[in-house]
C-alpha cells in the first residue's frame, strides 16, 4: 500500500505555474554596462556606460512574468526562444535593424513576485563592423 502511494506521487505531474505578478504599473529598466559600436568614439562610449531607460509595462491580474519580458511592439522583435521556470528565465529575441542583419539579443536572469533582475547581450553588425552591448535590467512594480 505504501509502495502505491508513492508511486502515485512520484507520478504527479508537475502542475507548478510561474508566480503571478501584481497587477499594475511596472518599469523595466535597462542601464548599460559595456558597449562597443564600431565608429563610435571612445568619449560617446563611455558617456553611454552606466545610463539608463525605462521602458513602461502595465500588468493586469492573473499575468506572470512573461508579461514583462514580452518586447516592445514598436521594435518588431521576434520571440525566437523563451523558458521561463523555477525563478529563472532565457530568452532569445531577433530585432530587424534599417540596414542588415537583425539585432540578437539574449536574456537571462532570475524572477519572482517582485519582479527580476538580469542581464541582456546584444549582438549584430553595422557597415563598421559587430556591435556588442551589455545591459543590466531589472523590473519593479512603481505604482497601481
Amino acid at each position: 500500500m505504501i509502495g502505491l502511494l508513492a508511486l502515485a506521487l512520484v507520478a504527479q505531474p508537475d502542475t507548478t505555474v510561474p508566480p503571478r505578478m501584481e497587477s499594475g504599473a511596472w518599469d523595466v529598466t535597462s542601464r548599460i554596462v559595456d558597449i562597443s559600436v564600431p565608429g563610435l568614439p571612445g568619449f560617446l562610449a563611455r558617456m553611454a556606460r552606466g545610463k539608463s531607460k525605462a521602458e513602461h509595462k502595465r500588468v493586469v491580474p492573473g499575468q506572470g512574468v512573461e508579461t514583462l519580458l514580452a518586447p516592445d511592439p514598436k521594435a518588431q522583435c521576434r520571440v525566437e526562444s523563451q523558458r521561463v521556470a523555477d525563478g529563472r528565465y532565457a530568452q532569445t529575441l531577433a530585432c530587424p535593424q534599417k540596414k542588415g542583419t537583425p539585432l540578437q539579443i539574449v536574456r537571462s536572469g532570475s524572477y519572482d513576485v517582485t519582479g527580476f533582475a538580469g542581464q541582456a547581450i546584444v549582438t549584430g553588425t553595422t557597415p563598421r563592423g559587430a556591435l556588442r552591448i551589455v545591459l543590466d535590467q531589472r523590473a519593479s512594480r512603481v505604482g497601481a
